[in-house]
């Protein structure tokens, strides 16, 4: 097969979209083990560009980037427009596959899309009108492709009920952990002990209910989270020392597609307290402690339980994060573009 699969989402700092869509080429590559031909491509920025460089270097991938000016301009306007079809700077495809919002009009044998999450849906309000906007013709397009992923039967049960996607062509691909999330390495020294976020200010990633329920034990703990901001981000190197480095790991939001910080921590040997929405239950499993994302009381106790359970927990997260690797989500992608050819 020869797979066209849109990487504009890594012409940016990587997020949980940036980083499953990296993680599951980077397992396609090793699934297919030569057999099919995977191209990168998307319209990007000049310095989207030198970021997506760096970040394909080592990936045996072709690549049809097109460096252009505005380029979310552009990749609004050619959704919208329709025209000219991918194969025009791509070739003929097997497989075309849009990853973020971003609709490429194309005629390949497959059309296929991701869906990490139908949040901006569920909490219009709590978006801008043009967020909202991008994701809902994105669904809309969903409607028309082939094939369906989502990271989670949480996710896909909602496309079936939100959207009407028949479950039949829909395909659960779980993301995977990366092997530099593992028990043994440095270990961030933050001069006490702490509780590490990846939650930030945003509404939905609920830092906040972390923050109060340290108040309430006394701050005996301090917390360490991606930064002051809503949208914050860190070094990605510097992830795995500060996952290991905690005492516990703490996940509050109130809704996600599936919660790839929680695997890496478990992967790291960190004891989890995560929040009870169910839409979080497939990245637990059985070991993490569950608290009311609403509830400094709740989180608190939570905290307690993880730091009293830590070696039960470390070692069912262990086991639990074990299963979820890029090979598999790579194997699934590859599987179910074949099943639609």
């Amino acid at each position: 097969m020869r797979i066209a699969y849109d990487v504009t989402p890594l012409s940016h700092p990587r997020t949980g979209v940036g980083n499953y869509i990296l993680g599951a080429l980077k397992g396609m590559v090793e699934a297919a083990d030569g057999s099919h031909e995977l191209v990168a491509f998307g319209p990007v920025s000049i310095r989207g560009r030198k970021l997506l460089d760096l970040t394909l270097a080592d990936l045996p991938v072709g690549r049809r980037l097109a460096t252009v000016p505005f380029a979310h301009a552009v990749r609004t306007v050619w959704s919208r427009l329709g025209r000219p079809p991918a194969e025009r700077f791509l070739g003929q495809t097997d497989v075309l596959h849009f990853t973020d919002w971003m609709v490429p009009p194309g005629r390949p044998r497959v059309r296929a899309t991701m869906i990490h999450d139908l949040g901006p849906l569920r909490y219009p309000e709590r978006l801008h009108p043009r967020t909202v906007r991008m994701h809902t013709a994105t669904a809309r397009a969903a409607a028309g492709c082939d094939v369906v992923f989502t990271n989670a039967e949480f996710t896909a049960a909602d496309v079936v009920e939100r959207l009407g996607i028949p479950r039949e062509r829909i395909r659960v691909a779980y993301p995977g952990v990366d092997a530099r999330y593992r028990p043994d390495g440095q270990r961030y020294e933050a001069g006490r002990p702490y509780v590490f976020t990846t939650a930030t200010e945003d509404w939905r990633k609920n830092r906040g209910v972390v923050e109060a329920a340290l108040a309430r034990r006394g701050n005996d703990l301090a917390l360490l989270s991606l930064g002051s901001g809503g949208h914050g981000y860190v070094a990605d190197e510097e992830l795995p020392s500060l996952y290991r480095g905690a005492e516990v790991f703490a996940y509050p939001s109130r809704f996600e597609g599936f919660g790839i910080p929680i695997i890496e921590a478990m992967a790291s040997g960190v004891p989890c307290v995560v929040s009870s929405h169910p839409s979080l239950d497939e990245a637990c499993g059985d070991a993490a402690v569950r608290a009311d994302p609403e509830s400094p009381e709740a989180f608190a106790e939570a905290i307690g339980q993880a730091l009293a359970e830590r070696e039960l927990l470390v070692s069912r997260g262990l086991v639990h994060a074990g299963r979820f690797t890029w090979l598999e989500t790579g194997r699934v992608h590859l599987r179910s573009y074949a099943d639609a050819l």
